[in-house]
């Protein structure tokens, strides 16, 4: 008779979902402060965390605390895909019944909050997300682009409404998690995605804590990306301004053929500029290029959308209440 298959782990009732990316220097004190928070709520409860191709010891660190913790689950990806990947999933494997939280490792996000979360959700809320009420540790210019962003994507953002000064950091009960499993664009804004599922949700303001350790991975490049998937995923502003703008130039050009015409007959045909040809040229053409950019953009979405190629691919998943039986291999553990 061959051996009975081991029986799968009961399900917890709540999963914290946790994407990481080298983040060796803060995972210790992270888990610590997480379980402390979590050990004194009435739930049983894991902590997923996503190792997204990190090159340091970050995947080593989480394995550990699945050896000592078997509240613990580990989904390594096979590559880094991306905190909006990563962070997906993480919610794919998030087996909790009851619902998720979702929050960052670097410990700007305090698991102190999460108790507040979860009263929201008592109160019957499907979702309560974290509001920053405060950014400590940010300069003037992150928290000014942060503010017009967020207010930008109000005015755009059609009927999904994104909540202002508000991240990832946030509970989801079952079936609001359950409706945004079924969502799977490959460009993926995740802020939005929570909006756009609905249910009742309710903001929890907190305050906002410098980085813990080590360096932030979203320098101004990214982040200036994040904002672009972000507009192109929820609204087809770019594309309708890019129509407004073709008109207006169009008007403009015909108000200044008309000035030309009445010049010519009440003065005579003069020599035209140099400068002034060239300036209208290469006006026209910098008009031309940016609209080409935007239509570009979203036609380079659909482009991704038809290849159907998966999310993520996963290297290996450790359930919570399982053993790692293999540490990562060398090249694994570098990236």
């Amino acid at each position: 008779m061959p051996d009975a298959l081991p029986l799968d782990p009961p399900r917890p009732a709540l999963s914290v979902v946790v994407p990481c990316y080298n983040e060796q220097e803060v995972l210790p004190e992270f888990h610590r402060r997480l379980g402390a928070v979590l050990s004194a709520q009435d739930l049983p409860w894991e902590v997923v965390y996503v190792n997204d191709g990190s090159r340091d010891a970050t995947l080593g660190l989480m394995l550990d605390l699945a050896a000592t913790d078997p509240r613990v689950a580990v989904v390594n990806l096979s590559r880094n895909f991306g905190k909006e990947i990563a962070l997906t999933a993480g919610l794919d494997h998030a087996r909790g019944n009851e619902g998720v939280v979702v929050i960052d490792a670097d410990l700007q996000d305090p698991p102190e909050v999460i108790p507040e979360l979860l009263a929201a959700w008592r109160r019957g809320f499907d979702v309560a997300y974290a509001q920053r009420s405060a950014r400590h540790g940010e300069g003037w210019l992150k928290r000014a682009t942060a503010a017009g962003f967020y207010r930008l994507m109000q005015r755009v953002g059609g009927r999904v409404a994104l909540p202002p000064d508000t991240g990832d950091f946030r509970f989801m009960s079952r079936r609001a998690l359950d409706a945004l499993l079924q969502l799977r664009e490959q460009h993926r804004f995740m802020k939005g995605l929570f909006a756009w599922v609905g249910f009742p949700a309710v903001a929890v303001p907190y305050a906002r804590a410098p980085r813990a350790a080590g360096t932030t991975k979203w320098n101004w490049w990214k982040l200036w990306n994040l904002s672009l998937e972000g507009i192109t995923s929820f609204t087809l502003g770019p594309l309708k301004l890019a129509s407004y703008v073709g008109l207006a130039v169009a008007v403009l050009a015909g108000l200044y053929i008309v000035q030309l015409l009445v010049r010519t007959l009440v003065f005579g045909n003069e020599v035209a500029g140099y400068p002034s040809l060239m300036a209208v040229v290469l006006f026209m053409g910098g008009v031309q290029m940016m609209m080409l950019g935007i239509i570009g953009e979203y036609l380079g979405r659909i482009f991704n959308e038809t290849k159907r190629r998966p999310l993520y691919i996963v290297e290996r998943h450790l359930r919570s209440g399982m053993v790692p039986t293999e540490r990562p291999l060398a090249g694994q553990q570098a990236g």
